[in-house]
């Protein structure tokens, strides 16, 4: 009986020094990589009309631009409030093709205590407010597991806009419920997101475990408020005579 109490005693003991040292992110910084396919983009684009046209400025596009396009961004976050901020890169490349889907658009605040977000969102020349609740992504957690910047990681596969496929990877060590862009709902922090369909991936490269001030994470206020769905039909009626390229920028602006 001695035994068997001293044994409990130093178990018991050893759980609490290693509960003390068990260390959980709750603010920081991180940083992403957004890499696009840009030529599996604009090939979905050519087809049996166009090809003519498109086929020769695709060749000229690929002998000026690489294949991958690499953007980068921030997430600032503390407890529930995330800022998701792109950085602006140092050239654009070729501006024949307008890809919104590899670029990057938006600067979004979320509130997740509340499910509410803000995102300033670039279209064009135009700057719009959108003010709604955060995305709804259908998640199933799965068992797989990798490691990413740092972080154990657990993998995730959702359906997002009813029909796009998305594979997330996301850690428990970040108790944020957050990711890039609008991309939140997992229990922990997503620091890898892959669209694969649409030809783009999410990596985060550094995380910086510091504290936030509370003024830091600001709701951006630049920009003509609208809904989602105010933007959507906004959208609809700028493409609507666009032919078969409006649902290519109808998904990349509203994605």
């Amino acid at each position: 009986m001695k035994r068997a109490f001293l044994t409990l005693i130093f178990l018991i003991s050893a759980f609490i020094v290693f509960a003390q040292n068990v260390h959980f992110t709750t603010s920081g910084t991180i940083e992403y990589n957004k890499t696009s396919n840009t030529y599996a983009m604009i090939e979905k684009q050519i087809n049996s009309e166009n090809e003519g046209f498109y086929r020769t400025f695709f060749d000229a596009y690929k002998k000026a631009n690489p294949q991958f396009r690499t953007l980068k961004s921030t997430l600032t976050f503390s407890g529930d409030k995330t800022l998701f901020t792109p950085i602006e890169p140092d050239n654009g490349g070729s501006n024949f093709f307008t890809l919104p889907l590899a670029d990057q658009n938006n600067t979004i605040y979320n509130d997740l205590g509340t499910r509410t977000t803000t995102n300033q969102k670039v279209v064009f020349d135009a700057t719009f407010l959108v003010k709604d609740t955060t995305r709804k992504i259908k998640w199933k957690i799965t068992s797989e597991t990798r490691d990413v910047a740092g972080y154990p990681c657990r993998r995730a596969n959702g359906i997002m806009m009813d029909s796009i496929y998305v594979v997330a990877f996301y850690t428990e060590k970040i108790h944020t419920s957050g990711g890039p862009e609008s991309f939140n709902g997992l229990p922990g922090m997503i620091l890898e997101v892959a669209v694969p369909h649409e030809n783009i991936i999410w990596v985060a490269t550094k995380v910086t475990d510091v504290p936030i001030a509370d003024n830091t994470i600001k709701v951006p206020k630049k920009g003509k408020p609208v809904t989602n769905t105010q933007l959507i039909t906004t959208l609809h009626d700028l493409t609507k005579n666009w032919g078969d390229q409006a649902q290519f920028f109808l998904k990349g602006f509203i994605f």
